[in-house]
């Protein structure tokens, strides 16, 4: 019988609930941003290497602390061990981050936010088809009312101007693609590390990959000549929309699992919105309004149903929530 991705939580965690709308929340200003240093003419590989190159000092320092302060977290750094966490974080912070700033070259900001905000039916899809997960009543229908909210958006946009749409489109889903499968693989690999050494090794090795390759692309001495605008940004990246966020959402990760994780983010497509509206001008009308409340309301949904037990045909055994 297929198990559970997690234990029962009775009563629920509330620290991992908070973590995970606070996680969510703070990776809303990303995509604000990154909008605003392209506006400066920045790369995305520039703008994804700036990003790293201020958040992997700090991980390497609260790597360095961390291990000082408690030595025997040594023994959890074997080879498997750090492989692990900097395969998988690297899928997570470098492959799935540089395909959705590719995206955003093509699109806007609020409409980045929620095709991404969709990649819980990715988790849901691939937690079923190589995780041993169970299928929950419900999750179908939401998913069909958030893919409706994209298509108001999607189809409004096509009246406006399709250059670049489906190019953008499709980057951020397969950013969601593999992210939904960061999360999933993180768990197990954060149960052999722990959520801080798996966060600071996987961060590290991620943002070696961006540095390197915008120094293959644009040369080494190309960060040099940013202008303070956008070492701005990418400091308010770095921290802000990086940091941040990670520690919470692998930490709510760990206490509430990845499928309750993914689905607690409901005010991060709202935040981004206001922030898309107020900071960048981007407008926003009733079909902005429509399709975003579909794709929440979808999530809200979602939400509910992966609350709800699920009885195993062969056992007739209530197989609990994450």
């Amino acid at each position: 019988m297929p198990q559970p991705d997690s234990a029962p939580q009775s009563p629920p965690d509330l620290i991992g609930y908070v973590l995970a709308i606070g996680g969510a929340l703070f990776f809303a200003t990303k995509g604000i941003f990154i909008k605003l240093a392209y506006f400066e003419g920045t790369p995305t590989e520039t703008v994804l290497a700036l990003r790293m190159l201020v958040a992997v000092p700090l991980y390497l320092a609260i790597l360095g602390v961390t291990l000082w302060r408690t030595p025997e977290l040594i023994k959890r750094l074997t080879l498997r061990n750090v492989l692990a966490a900097a395969g998988v974080g690297s899928l997570g912070y470098y492959a799935a981050s540089y395909l959705d700033f590719a995206g955003l070259n093509f699109v806007s900001a609020q409409y980045e936010r929620l095709v991404l905000f969709t990649y819980p039916f990715f988790t849901v899809g691939l937690g079923i088809a190589f995780f041993g997960h169970t299928m929950k009543k419900g999750i179908i229908p939401a998913m069909l009312v958030s893919w409706a909210g994209l298509a108001v958006i999607f189809g409004w946009n096509l009246t406006i101007r399709t250059e670049g749409l489906i190019e953008g489109t499709l980057l951020v889903l397969a950013s969601g693609l593999l992210f939904a499968l960061y999360q999933l693989l993180a768990k197990n690999v954060m149960a052999w590390t722990g959520t801080l050494l798996f966060t600071c090794i996987g961060m590290s090795s991620a943002g070696l990959i961006a540095i390197s390759q915008d120094a293959a692309i644009h040369g080494f001495g190309s960060l040099g000549n940013l202008s303070p605008t956008i070492w701005a940004y990418g400091l308010a990246l770095g921290i802000v929309g990086t940091i941040l966020p990670s520690f919470m959402l692998n930490a709510a990760i760990h206490r509430v699992g990845a499928r309750v994780t993914s689905a607690t983010g409901t005010f991060g497509p709202i935040m981004t919105i206001a922030l898309a509206v107020i900071v960048l001008k981007e407008p926003f009308t009733i079909f902005h309004a429509a399709g975003a409340a579909l794709v929440v309301l979808g999530a809200v949904l979602f939400s509910r149903a992966e609350r709800k037990p699920v009885v195993s045909a062969q056992s007739a055994t209530v197989t609990p929530a994450d």
